[in-house]
């Protein structure tokens, strides 16, 4: 126990093992064999593959979004493997941010009230001072009052990033967070991920195909047709 203790203090999440497979009407189909790998407090990680490769998949096993069919997730020292629904649920309350590529910000909200949402079912008291500041951050200061039909893709996930910080999660995964937006404002969403990761502590998993940014993370973990193929955070410059 003590080795596992001294190893989660390390590590924020450790995978041994996972695999997922999924029954079709064809028989059983491997989306994800035999991943293994840990990622460190505030490291910086990237999850690159083709499409179709799993790493969506990996992502939703890691934030308790779906369940793995074998292996186990330490989650900051939860295993999260052994959860229910309920207690997954109440984890990534506390600890998980998401950003995720269709921005899915509330449409009846205005930006403030959708970046106050989570500090307010959690119950804080300076939900308001938070987002506003938050919001501050992300350069939407003379946004607050539109709603996201108001604001253009790139306001809409700067909102989205505010909303993800709020509960100054952990662990905050974004799934190509760029990926519907022009080549400008998909740089400021980046450097924005990046800038908050740092200031914040908070530790970036973030699926994509763009190898650039995938160069820019710490760590990199290629995933192909569900195997891992690559886990390094060294030696980055030729990963696909």
């Amino acid at each position: 126990m003590s080795h596992m203790s001294a190893l989660s203090q390390l590590n924020i999440i450790q995978v041994n093992g996972l695999s997922k497979i999924v029954t079709t009407f064809e028989g059983e189909l491997p989306i994800l064999s035999d991943i293994s790998f840990n990622v460190k407090h505030g490291e910086s990680v990237a999850i690159v593959g083709t499409s179709g490769s799993g790493k969506s998949t990996l992502l939703s096993l890691l934030a308790g979004l779906d369940t793995a069919t074998n292996g186990e997730i330490f989650l900051d020292g939860e295993p999260l493997h052994d959860l229910d629904e309920e207690a997954r649920a109440a984890l990534r309350a506390a600890k998980i941010g998401f950003v995720f590529q269709s921005f899915m910000l509330v449409q009846s909200l205005t930006a403030l009230e959708n970046v106050m949402l989570p500090a307010e079912l959690a119950g804080k008291s300076d939900a308001k001072e938070q987002a506003l500041a938050l919001l501050k951050k992300v350069g939407l200061s003379h946004r607050t009052d539109h709603y996201p039909s108001q604001l253009s893709g790139g306001e809409q996930q700067r909102v989205a990033i505010a909303r993800a910080f709020i509960g100054t999660p952990k662990i905050l995964f974004a799934d190509e967070p760029s990926a519907n937006l022009d080549s400008k404002n998909g740089k400021m969403i980046e450097s924005l991920l990046f800038d908050l990761n740092s200031q914040h502590g908070t530790t970036l998993i973030l699926v994509t195909h763009d190898e650039g940014l995938a160069q820019k993370c710490e760590h990199i973990i290629q995933i192909e047709a569900g195997l891992l193929v690559k886990s390094e955070a060294e030696d980055v410059a030729n990963v696909g």
